[in-house]
C-alpha cells in the first residue's frame, strides 16, 4: 500500500505544479515573486475545507442527485470561492499584466486541486493509477485553467480602472463556471477524454495570453517611461511653474494650506522617481538582469507614505487628476516595494 501511494501521488500532484513552473519559466520580466506564489497557492488549498461543508449543505438544500450536483451548482460554488481569493488580489493591486494574472490565477486553482487531490488519495488509495493520471493531468490542470481564464478575462476588462465595478468580474466567472461544467458532463466512463481535450485547450490559450502581454508590457514600459522622465525633468526644472501641473497645484493653494501643497509636490516628485525606478528594474528583468532594491528605494517609499498622511485623503483626491493612476501604476509600485 505504502509503495503504491508513493507512485500514485507524484502523479496526482506534481503535475500542476510542474505546469506552474513552466508558466513562471515563460514569464520574462519575473512580475510574481516566488513568496507570493507559495501565498496564493496555500490560500487556494484552504478553499476545498470551505467548499466540503458549503457542498454538503448545497446538495441537502437542493436535494439534487450527485451527478446533477457536480455538473451544475458544484461549479458555481467552487469557481466562487477560488475567484474571492483573484478579486482580493486585483482590490489589492498585486496584478498588474495579463502573465501575473494568468500564473496566480493557475496558482489559486493549483492550490485547490493539491488539496482536493490529497483528501482523495487518503479517501481511495487504492484507486487505479489511471485515476490519478486524469486526477493530476486533467481535473487538476482544469481546476488551474479556468481561474487563469477567469483572472486574464477580468484583468482585461479592469486593468484601466482604479475602482473596479464588480460586475465587470462576471464575464470571466461565466467563462470559468462554463468550462468546469462542461468538463464535469463528461460521462463517467470517457474521463481520458476531458483530460485530453483539458490539455489540448487550455495551454495554447495560456500560451496565446503570454504572447500578448509580453507586447503589450513591452509597449506600455517604453511609453510610460518616456513619459515620467519628461515629468521629473519638469519638476526638477524651474520652468515646472509653467506647466499645466505647476499651474493645477498653484490653484490648490486656495483649497489646501502652502505646506500641504508643498507636500503634494514632494509626493509628486517621489511617485515619480519611483515609477521610472521600477520600470526601469522590470526593463532590466526584460533582458535578464535583476538588481536589488537599495536602502535609498525603501526610503524615499517611507517617506511618500508619510507625506500621504501629511496630505490626508481629501488632498490624495485632488491630485489624482494629475497622478492619472492607473491599477498598473499602483502594481509597479507594489513589485518594487
Amino acid at each position: 500500500m505504502g509503495t503504491e501511494l508513493l507512485t500514485k501521488a507524484p502523479v496526482a500532484l506534481l503535475p500542476v505544479l510542474i505546469f506552474l513552473i513552466v508558466l513562471l519559466y515563460m514569464d520574462s520580466y519575473k512580475l510574481v515573486g516566488f513568496r507570493t506564489i507559495l501565498l496564493v497557492i496555500f490560500a487556494g488549498a484552504l478553499l476545498p475545507v470551505a467548499g466540503y461543508w458549503l457542498n454538503g449543505y448545497a446538495i441537502g438544500a437542493l436535494d439534487w442527485d450527485l451527478q446533477t450536483y457536480s455538473r451544475y451548482a458544484a461549479p458555481i460554488l467552487e469557481e466562487a470561492l477560488k475567484a474571492s481569493v483573484m478579486i482580493f488580489l486585483f482590490r489589492t493591486n498585486r496584478v498588474g499584466f495579463l502573465v501575473d494574472s494568468a500564473i496566480l490565477g493557475f496558482a489559486v486553482g493549483a492550490g485547490f486541486s493539491l488539496s482536493e487531490n490529497l483528501y482523495y488519495l487518503y479517501l481511495a488509495s487504492d484507486a487505479h493509477i489511471a485515476v490519478w493520471v486524469v486526477r493530476g493531468f486533467g481535473t487538476a490542470v482544469m481546476h488551474g485553467g479556468v481561474m487563469a481564464l477567469f483572472a486574464v478575462i477580468s484583468q482585461v476588462l479592469t486593468e484601466r480602472s482604479m475602482k473596479i465595478n464588480p460586475l465587470l468580474y462576471v464575464p470571466g466567472f461565466v467563462v470559468a463556471i462554463v468550462f468546469h461544467s462542461i468538463y464535469n458532463h463528461f460521462p463517467g466512463g470517457t474521463p481520458v477524454l476531458s483530460m485530453l481535450a483539458t490539455l489540448l485547450v487550455l495551454p495554447p490559450i495560456l500560451y496565446i495570453v503570454f504572447q500578448k502581454s509580453a507586447r503589450s508590457m513591452h509597449e506600455w514600459l517604453e511609453v510610460d517611461f518616456d513619459e515620467d522622465a519628461l515629468l521629473l525633468e519638469q519638476i526638477n526644472s524651474g520652468g515646472f511653474t509653467e506647466s499645466n501641473i505647476g499651474r493645477f497645484l498653484n490653484d490648490l493653494k486656495q483649497k489646501f494650506p502652502g505646506p500641504v501643497v508643498v507636500d503634494m509636490l514632494c509626493y509628486l516628485r517621489l511617485y515619480t522617481e519611483l515609477a521610472l525606478r521600477a520600470k526601469g528594474v522590470l526593463m532590466m528583468r526584460e533582458n535578464g538582469l535583476d538588481t536589488p532594491v537599495g536602502e535609498r528605494t525603501r526610503e524615499k517609499f517611507e517617506e511618500m507614505h508619510y507625506l500621504e498622511k501629511n496630505i490626508g485623503k481629501t488632498g490624495c483626491l485632488a491630485m489624482s487628476p494629475f497622478l492619472q493612476m492607473t491599477r498598473k501604476d499602483l502594481w509597479q509600485l507594489y513589485v518594487l516595494e
